[in-house]
């Protein structure tokens, strides 16, 4: 196949969209692109995370990269070439700093060989690697071609016979007083060495160093520069073939291999973000993903951004299963609060999420649904400037979304409809369900309305669990079962004081 992008597989796919979704901050993917990208600004992959893709096949093609990257020694060749392209980016940008012209163009050199060196260790690693992708295996195939190709043969010949020529030139120095003469080297014996020499069987242990040290930072002094200008006159040719190179490759670079090296950090970004969590035994998986069967499962999955969080503080993640058959479709959880229904419902927007990036997903094993579009109801506070209350600005919402979903979108609420009285509560959120009942949704409900669990055949109940011996201590497991509210109550009761046992102590009293 023609290598047209290491990230997109159709032309014309490659579109990037430089807002995040409405639905980040509540499935928090805007805490966990924010880590994935932390110190990459340069390659500004966040567009490439805020755009899903929406073809089952282009998914597959960055699963095959990226499961192919989890090879470490193809991983360290790619992040050597990743590495060499920036440091040749490093020698541009201080050559653009540079004031004078034959400093600038000695930096510009120096890159250009840089990247002709990148190119070429780049298709050697490619060459050893045992590809099996069908980007990496399109993207040697345009390298192999582009080395072979009389321009980069000629830029690379031109490359190192500039640099050899530039070696040649040596040079002497006559300083007295305020004047400076500048002539060929031709020769002369260096007297330094012959001093050192002599003296040496003098030495005695450590001694004062009396050497003058010369400053390190890039840019010439007006001195220097002028020596330069009388170098360059000493050797014309020499210097006349480095200004006529600079002007002639100004656009060496090639376009392709420019945007590979920037697509290629977004698999680099996400394996060193996971691997952190890798590294404490977390799965990752690469799920199956389908555009009809709404048959979906995830085993020991979780929340990214929490688990990233937990990891680092040394504090230990909870997994949880989900599984849909037949008609289910919807999840409805119930349970103590604080118990990882939030939790839950945010992993799941964010394995789905990241499935159609195809990224590889939290959990040992997992089949999705490709959604067209996915939207979020989270409990919002009142905004004092569209002039609604909390009740009617939660029906607006729902309304919004209820009104754009399709059969193939996935609907996440948590908590909704707090704000008025639980008859009402119960009565607006049965007519939401219906409606996503109507339209076969997917969908993840997070409620303390335990009525919600058994309104259709299409819904599962799940339940966040507590110790039986001690209900207010939850464990953050959230399984199938039906809401009865025992949990939920036995919690209330436990924070209150309104046990059994309390109740007979008081009663004692």
């Amino acid at each position: 196949m023609t290598f047209l992008s290491i990230l997109f597989k159709n032309p014309g796919d490659e579109k990037e969209t430089v807002t995040a979704p409405g639905f980040f901050g509540d499935l928090n993917l805007d805490q966990i692109i924010d880590a994935i990208t932390a110190g990459k600004d340069e390659y500004n992959l966040k567009p490439f995370f805020y755009t899903p893709l929406n073809d089952i096949d282009a998914i597959g093609y960055r699963q095959e990269i990226m499961q192919e990257l989890e090879d470490q020694t193809l991983f360290k060749r790619i992040k050597s070439f990743a590495q060499k392209m920036r440091t040749m980016r490093e020698h541009l940008t201080q050559a653009d700093k540079l004031y004078y012209k034959y400093q600038k163009e000695r930096w510009f050199l120096d890159a250009v060989e840089i990247y002709c060196d990148a190119v070429n260790c780049l298709v050697h690693d490619l060459n050893l690697a045992g590809l099996k992708s069908r980007g990496f295996l399109a993207l040697r195939e345009y390298l192999t071609k582009y080395i072979q190709s009389g321009h980069f043969n000629s830029l690379l010949a031109e490359t190192k016979k500039l640099q050899a020529e530039l070696a040649t030139v040596k040079y002497c120095l006559l300083i007295k007083g305020n004047r400076v003469s500048v002539r060929k080297y031709e020769g002369e014996i260096d007297y330094s060495k012959e001093v050192e020499k002599t003296f040496a069987r003098f030495r005695q242990g450590a001694v004062k160093d009396y050497r003058v040290e010369f400053s390190t930072w890039p840019d010439m002094n007006h001195v220097e520069a002028q020596i330069l200008d009388l170098v360059a006159r000493l050797y014309p040719d020499i210097f006349l073939h480095l200004d006529n190179y600079c002007t002639e490759n100004s656009n060496y670079l090639d376009e392709t291999i420019a945007v590979f090296d920037r697509e290629i950090q977004f698999y680099i970004a996400y394996l060193e973000y996971i691997a952190i969590l890798k590294q404490e035994g977390l799965k990752f998986c690469y799920p199956q993903i389908s555009n009809t069967c709404k048959e979906i499962y995830n085993y020991e999955g979780f929340d990214l951004a929490l688990a990233y969080k937990l990891a680092r503080e040394g504090a230990t993640v909870v997994c949880n299963d989900f599984y849909l058959r037949g008609k289910e479709r919807i999840f409805v959880v119930t349970g103590p609060n604080q118990g990882g229904k939030t939790t839950f419902a945010r992993a799941f927007g964010q394995l789905h999420y990241l499935a159609s990036l195809g990224c590889s997903v939290p959990g040992r094993e997992a089949r999705l649904f490709l959604f067209d579009r996915l939207f979020t109801h989270f409990e919002k506070e009142e905004d004092i400037k569209n002039l609604r209350g909390k009740l009617q600005d939660d029906l607006v919402r729902i309304h919004d979304i209820l009104n754009q979903a399709t059969a193939n979108s996935i609907i996440i609420m948590n908590e909704i409809f707090t704000s008025t009285t639980l008859q009402d509560a119960v009565y607006l959120s049965r007519k939401v369900m219906e409606k996503i009942i109507k339209m076969d949704i997917l969908c993840v409900c997070v409620t303390f309305m335990d009525e919600l669990a058994s309104l259709s055949e299409k819904i599962v109940s799940m339940a966040g669990m507590v110790l039986p011996e001690n209900p207010a201590v939850r464990t953050y497991k959230i399984v199938r079962r039906p809401a009865d509210g025992l949990a939920y109550a036995l919690a209330i009761a436990q924070k209150y004081r309104l046990t059994y046992d309390w109740l007979m102590e008081r009663i004692k009293l």
